[in-house]
């Protein structure tokens, strides 16, 4: 009722006919690379007994969040690159916020539920299977796709309760919260404050999880006397440690800024490293930095 707007056109990344083929394809293969890595390791995760930890069970619904994430916007892009139209509905663009914005908040909290759970791991041992039962990993990762629906929703509402009413050209590849709030013709204030204080309140509790998690596991590393234990509890975190650093960088840079700060060809850069790299770096990394996923991948291949 507040628009005029049937449908909106996504820039990209380049009119240049030139690119856009090759566009497809690097973006085509990262895609592949992405669905190939992810759901192989939730496989991997399913098919291999010793993997049927906590600790895989939150990696397996992390690779399927990554999946997701990538799939809700690397399609559209693709599609944009080889189509002389490069519009999308209003419905879609709202749509493809929607489910973008849920997966990229799971992932946030998925992550601090990890953090959680090396914590117990490291300095909690002998109460390791008590406290995180797979009752409490079920409700973990059901509480985290709950708020981030609620999260999106409100997002999505909010947004598209605007009125957009001189220009429908989104300059980026897909319908995220900022170019849709610097293309609306209605007062962003709410808007943006909204989203300031939901990204901060997510932001923080999930970092402020992750942070006391791994000073206790710190300070537990640190009380190990021998080098080699050091080393292999140590181990256990490096790589949800990486992908963490990884993932609050880009998105402490992309949404916890005023929107004096937004530059949206600097942002799409940005947003193409949390769209498509890291859901294809996070099951590389889990791999390739886990000798227990490299075993346990030898046992399958094996069998």
């Amino acid at each position: 009722n507040y628009t005029t707007m049937a449908e909106f056109i996504l820039l990209g990344f380049s009119d240049c006919p030139e690119l856009q083929v090759t566009f497809f394809v690097l973006f085509l293969t990262i895609y592949l690379i992405t669905l190939m890595g992810n759901l192989g390791m939730i496989a991997l995760i399913r098919m291999d007994s010793q993997l049927h930890t906590p600790m895989y069970f939150f990696l397996s619904h992390l690779s399927l969040v990554d999946a997701c994430n990538s799939s809700a916007v690397i399609p559209k892009m693709l599609v944009n690159f080889l189509a002389d139209s490069k519009a999308i509905s209003y419905i879609s663009c709202a749509a493809q916020m929607y489910f973008f914005v849920i997966f990229a908040t799971a992932d946030l909290l998925l992550l601090s539920a990890m953090a959680y759970d090396r914590y117990v791991a490291v300095c909690n041992p002998l109460l390791y299977t008590a406290v995180m039962s797979p009752r409490v990993c079920a409700q973990l990762v059901a509480g985290s796709y709950a708020c981030s629906a609620v999260s999106s929703m409100i997002h999505t509402c909010f947004t598209f309760s605007l009125s957009f009413c001189s220009s429908n050209i989104i300059s980026h590849f897909f319908c995220d919260i900022p170019p849709l709030l610097a293309l609306s013709c209605s007062d962003t204030t709410i808007n943006e404050m909204l989203l300031f204080i939901l990204g901060s309140v997510e932001a923080t509790i999930s970092l402020l999880i992750i942070l006391v998690s791994y000073l206790y596991i710190l300070a537990a590393i640190l009380q190990i006397r021998s080098a080699k234990g050091r080393r292999k509890a140590f181990s256990t975190c490096t790589s949800h440690l990486t992908v963490v650093t990884m993932l609050y960088g880009t998105l402490s840079f992309m949404y916890l800024r005023p929107s004096s700060s937004y530059a949206l060809d600097q942002d799409m850069v940005v947003s193409v490293f949390y769209t498509v790299v890291i859901p294809m770096l996070n099951p590389l990394i889990y791999s390739l930095r886990n000798a227990e996923v490299k075993d346990a991948l030898r046992r399958v291949i094996r069998r």
